[in-house]
């Protein structure tokens, strides 16, 4: 397997060959770069585990924008493992930092330079959970330019969406849930209806302010390095 780039190496080589579904770039806050944004776009083209789940996301977009005609529904990470994906990281709503008419992205991804993305990279780095994963939210739109917590009713609708990714995972294993929104959404429209097909974990949410709480780091650092193992 293709490890993650040497630093300052981050041309055509390195967007198509040196990923290999291994995570990440070899810092956080890569897309501060925007060539590295460039890279990853084209390898969102050629990206075979993640163009079904592309499809679907674009799908879905389309299915809701005659209600909701501003929805935005980031891109996938074709870094990571796509339908391969053994566990999925599930947040609550993607950030301003995934929309690239507000300076970001277009990526829910590890690799987005804000303090929760920078969280997650560094944890996961030092957990060595550096593939077999794939990063979503439960309410998969974005909810405005501000950090916005999702509402009871987005969070229903989310969940039906959330259905119809996870038939799309076939090798799922284990399902984190990361932070209250999250979690609630989860126990009020998923729990009953999924059962235990899946190990569900649960975790705080990696923003910046979660983790200044006290032992919210090392609980996060906990989760992920049993992730770890579930996903061997």
């Amino acid at each position: 397997m293709g490890g993650r780039a040497p630093p300052g190496d981050y041309g055509d080589r390195f967007a198509f060959a040196r990923y290999d579904r291994v995570m990440f770039l070899d810092a956080p806050r890569g897309f501060r770069d925007p060539a590295l944004i460039v890279a990853r776009n084209r390898l969102l083209t050629t990206a075979e585990s993640t163009l079904p789940l592309e499809a679907w996301a674009r799908n879905l977009e389309e299915r809701r924008r005659p209600r909701m005609p501003d929805i935005v529904v980031p891109h996938f990470d074709p870094a990571e493992a796509g339908v391969k994906a053994r566990a999925l990281l599930l947040f609550e709503a993607p950030g301003p930092k995934t929309v690239p008419a507000w300076g970001g992205s277009g990526f829910i991804s590890v690799d987005n330079n804000d303090p929760s993305a920078q969280n997650v990279w560094r944890t996961r780095n030092e957990v060595g959970l550096h593939e077999h994963v794939l990063a979503w939210n439960i309410v998969p739109w974005v909810l405005g330019r501000a950090s916005v917590k999702p509402t009871a009713t987005e969070l229903a609708q989310g969940a039906v969406e959330l259905r119809g990714l996870l038939e799309h995972l076939p090798d799922l294993r284990v399902i984190v849930l990361g932070g209250q929104k999250a979690q609630g959404g989860w126990d009020a429209h998923l729990d009953l209806v999924i059962g235990d097909r899946y190990r569900v974990l649960r975790t705080v949410h990696p923003a910046g302010q979660s983790f200044a709480q006290a032992g919210a780091k090392e609980r996060f650092l906990t989760t992920l390095a049993k992730t770890t193992e579930l996903v061997r």
